[in-house]
């Protein structure tokens, strides 16, 4: 009975069942496949990209060092308060912990299995009708023989897997950092812009009482003072939108540095007159800049895993080699169970070649080439996506710098017609009410010129992220 049960656990833990299966058509015929498809793991076997790791230290994502020329410490808080509270970085860092699990949990299906058990029994003897209980501890050992790296092979895809993790953990670095810089430079220029329309306001405000009074006296018509009205109240109506816009964007300054909204009117920042970049951006860069993008490296991470998954498919076709061992104990008494008179031990091996699975291993094969052909596609697609990124924040960094500059002729233009107009008033020539017009175009290009600058420094922050802080 003890060898009996022994070869009975043996057999299972060697899994040489009595069924085969076919692996379904292993030897595919030649010219069946595009050339693309035949030769579809060159590619990939010639060219592995460089391992990538976590860095410990976080700020090595974002390049402090960039945001420092803004010459803002309010920024630089808020940017260091992010990487240390946001809650995206955080879930990309543990997601990060749990691919590497991952990697550990297939790395064991590279190594032997020991398991052990008890087995208490109670029965009793058909031929004596005696009764007696008895003790087992069986000892199990099993290995798959990995001859022809398969295993390896998963433990591999799994660690891509892995490193594209970090990568969207850099990204999201990147990303974060990004969204805190432009969300506090739209809302310095909102400082900016509230005060002026504030003025304008205030001017409009003048003019309506102005209107008012001349219309009165029969000086203006009614329907320049219903205009005059007219525009006082839409900006009026203009400031509120500016100020729920400024605090909107406050609330998501917030919840990006991980704090509550509720504290937005405890944020600092600079004053807009002058808050300003002192780096310089250049006017073209490197189309080889792309390849240090982290969406670039991890569609080379996840083409090399497509890759990695198609060898295993056909790997899978291959036989299976299992080997194994058992040590049994079994004894009435508990105290005589580890003597060698109550062992039983025994060590074998078996080999299964699958033979038919109606398919499964074939069409297997064929969605791995299918989605490595996709991985290809999407590396392709991030090439140019990238370079297309790249390129776009330069045209718009150079295009709004010319903008500015032909603003500024125009304010400095605007400038001195205002001091004419000042001019005039003081020599009595011209009202109060033509020098308050005046001042108001004033503001209005002012205020067109403050929005470009915050503009083209939203386009130096877009140009960063562009090219993944290498700036």
């Amino acid at each position: 009975m003890k060898k009996l049960l022994s070869l009975a656990i043996l057999l299972s833990m060697l899994g040489t069942s009595t069924a085969f299966a076919v692996n379904d058509n292993t030897v595919l015929k030649a010219g069946t496949e595009e050339n693309i498809q035949k030769n579809i793991y060159k590619d990939i076997k010639k060219h592995k990209s460089e391992k990538v790791v976590p860095k410990k230290n976080k700020y090595e994502y974002i390049n402090l060092a960039w945001w420092g020329q803004f010459n803002d410490e309010y920024l630089n808080d808020y940017i260091i308060r992010a990487v240390e509270n946001n809650k995206d970085l955080k879930m990309a860092t543990l997601t990060i912990d749990e691919y590497y699990q991952n990697v550990v949990m297939q790395r064991a299906s590279e190594m032997p299995n020991l398991s052990a058990g008890f087995m208490p029994a109670y029965g009793k003897n058909p031929m004596t009708g005696a009764s007696q209980g008895s003790f087992g501890i069986p000892i199990i050992a099993s290995y798959e023989v990995d001859l022809f790296g398969k295993n390896h092979n998963k433990t591999t895809g799994i660690r891509k897997l892995y490193e594209a993790s970090i990568l969207d953990e850099q990204a999201a670095y990147i990303s974060i950092a990004s969204a805190v810089g432009t969300v506090y430079v739209n809302i310095v220029k909102l400082d900016a812009l509230i005060d002026m329309q504030e003025e304008i306001v205030a001017l409009r405000k003048e003019i309506s009482e102005i209107m008012t009074i001349s219309n009165s006296e029969g000086i203006v018509s009614t329907s320049d003072l219903v205009k005059a009205n007219k525009a006082y109240i839409a900006g009026t109506s203009d400031l509120v939108d500016l100020k729920k816009e400024r605090t909107k964007l406050l609330n998501q300054l917030a919840v990006l540095v991980g704090d509550s909204p509720n504290n937005i009117e405890d944020y600092k920042r600079a004053d807009y007159r002058i808050f300003g970049f002192s780096g310089n951006i250049p006017e073209e860069v490197s189309s080889e800049i792309i390849m240090n993008r982290p969406d670039y490296k991890k569609a080379e991470k996840m083409l090399e895993k497509a890759g990695i998954d198609v060898r295993v498919a056909r790997k899978e076709m291959l036989p299976h080699i299992n080997l194994g061992g058992l040590l049994f104990f079994n004894s009435k008494y508990f105290d005589s169970i580890f003597t060698t008179s109550n062992m039983l031990w025994g060590v074998g091996g078996g080999l299964v070649q699958p033979l038919f699975q109606g398919l499964s291993l074939t069409a297997n094969l064929k969605a791995k080439k299918i989605a490595y052909e996709r991985s290809l596609r999407n590396y392709e697609k991030v090439n140019l996506t990238s370079m297309q990124e790249v390129n776009d924040s330069l045209v718009s960094v150079n295009m709004d710098r010319e903008k500015l500059a032909k603003q500024k002729e125009i304010q400095s233009l605007e400038q001195k017609d205002y001091k004419l107009t000042e001019e005039k008033y003081a020599n009595g020539v011209i009202a109060k009410l033509d020098i308050d017009q005046q001042k108001e175009n004033l503001l209005n290009v002012q205020r067109m010129v403050y929005n470009t600058e915050f503009n083209c420094m939203v386009d130096y922050i877009n140009f960063y992220k562009a090219v993944a802080a290498q700036s």
